[in-house]
């Protein structure tokens, strides 16, 4: 069973903890200080009382009697190692005849004993070191007692201060519950603690950042609308007049007109699909090796049937890095559509008689890929417009081949998924005008899938 996490709690536990672990090392420190100090009272006690018995005239104790002190015991030995005084005849120290101070154990427990020689005698003073203890432990009980008393205010005040601390995170969340796909507002940073200000920074960039995303979805799916419509709407006029042909000859036109309709149609499809999977987060592929140069052989090979029926040479040229140089870490499905939207559409705005290169080679430990064209190419102002979704350059993309002005834009995003650069520049000189080449430089140390910067050059 999970527990839910409370950071409030957390705080208070540790903190409550912590403050209970302190005052029981003040406690243990409180003792053994008061204890030491304790020591050194009585170890000095003892010392004057054994020298002001030092002389005094002792005729030896009568039995029952007591010097007053029942906490301390007083012993004189002659020479000849006869007591001659013990103020509690019912404690019964062993003999200790080493001057100094010294810890004996007995019977009733450890006694601190001082010894002396003076005059002829043998003084001992001796006290139970039980007296000692307890006076230390009252001294350290006096002192954290307070300290206890207060410990319940204390942890109170925290669990306050905790709530006050946390009150902005609480102010966030509610912020963040008000925002919708619609109202992606920034979160306001004024008045945050700095301990916040990051976190409420990185989701205003993440409230940015999904606020362009579905801007850019919302624009999507509303051009996709608006570009089906038009096929779809000339694919049923064209069913109508096929239904409405009076010979064979004027259904067959309006079959031929509704295949290319259904055709043109489906080609749209094709080309918002493979743009929708290479939206950012969406079926990401894992990177690995590509040839392109085999793969440059291969999309040659599927689009040779629509060059020729458009009577246009097409063909791999100037590949002078050999097969295993021309190899970059990416996505292969992804590579391949990139280059298919780039020879298709050098393919369709070539005229007939044309010719379309398709160049891969190595330079400067990058592999570029290139195709030229010699078609009608791109005017400088509109090379950076070309890659938006849907535009077709006016009077070229409009007229003579049909498309749906998507390639480009399929071209930008693969492109930026691997970190590469993409150039415009003129083509090979043709019938059809200066021609368009694009040239796309892939980093070959490019070795995972993640969002790179995006990077175009005119």
């Amino acid at each position: 069973m999970n527990r839910t996490r409370s950071i409030r709690r957390e705080l208070v536990l540790w903190l409550s903890a912590g403050l209970l672990a302190a005052i029981a090392v003040a406690a243990v420190a409180t003792y053994v200080r008061a204890r030491d100090e304790a020591n050194d009272i009585f170890d000095y006690q003892l010392t004057q009382m054994a020298a002001s018995l030092t002389g005094v005239p002792l005729t030896g104790a009568p039995p029952g009697s007591t010097s007053g002190a029942e906490a301390i015991v007083v012993q004189v030995w002659d020479r000849d190692g006869i007591r001659l005084y013990l103020s509690q005849p019912r404690q019964g120290l062993p003999r200790h005849t080493q001057p100094g101070f010294d810890t004996v154990a007995t019977d009733a427990g450890e006694w601190r004993v001082f010894s002396t020689l003076a005059a002829g005698r043998i003084v001992q003073v001796a006290q139970p070191m039980s007296v000692r203890r307890e006076l230390a432990a009252g001294m350290a009980l006096r002192t954290i007692v307070p300290l206890l008393a207060v410990a319940p205010f204390l942890a109170v005040l925290v669990w306050f201060g905790i709530a006050r601390g946390l009150r902005p995170l609480e102010r966030v969340a509610v912020a963040v519950g008000e925002r919708s796909p619609h109202a992606l507002l920034p979160l306001p940073e004024a008045g945050l603690p700095t301990e916040v200000r990051p976190l409420v920074h990185a989701l205003n960039g993440l409230l940015a950042r999904l606020d362009r995303a579905l801007g850019a979805q919302r624009a999507f799916i509303a051009d996709a609308a608006h570009e089906l419509r038009s096929p779809l709407t000339a694919v049923y006029l064209q069913a109508q007049l096929a239904e409405r042909a009076g010979n064979d000859v004027e259904r067959a036109g309006a079959l031929a007109e509704l295949r290319a309709g259904l055709e043109r149609a489906t080609h749209l499809v094709e080309q918002l699909l493979t743009l929708a999977r290479e939206e950012p987060g969406v079926n990401e592929r894992p990177f690995a090796p590509v040839n392109l140069t085999e793969l440059a052989r291969h999309v040659i090979g599927e689009l040779a049937s629509i060059a020729a029926a458009r009577r246009v040479d097409l063909g791999m040229v100037g590949s002078e890095a050999p097969a295993g140089d021309a190899i970059v870490s990416g996505d292969a499905a992804g590579l391949r559509a990139m280059l298919s939207n780039l020879v298709d559409n050098a393919v369709r705005y070539t005229p007939a008689g044309g010719r379309v290169d398709v160049t891969v080679q190595r330079d400067r430990g990058d592999a570029v890929l290139q195709v030229r064209d010699t078609g009608p190419g791109i005017p400088a102002s509109e090379r950076t417009r070309v890659f938006d979704r849907f535009y077709r350059v006016p009077g070229i993309g409009t007229a003579g081949a049909p498309g749906s002005g998507l390639g480009l834009a399929i071209v930008k995003r693969i492109a930026e998924r691997h970190d590469a650069v993409i150039a415009l520049g003129p083509g090979l000189p043709g019938a059809g005008g200066e021609g368009l080449g694009v040239t796309v430089r892939i980093p070959t140390t490019q070795a995972t899938g993640t969002e790179p910067e995006r990077r175009i050059a005119d």
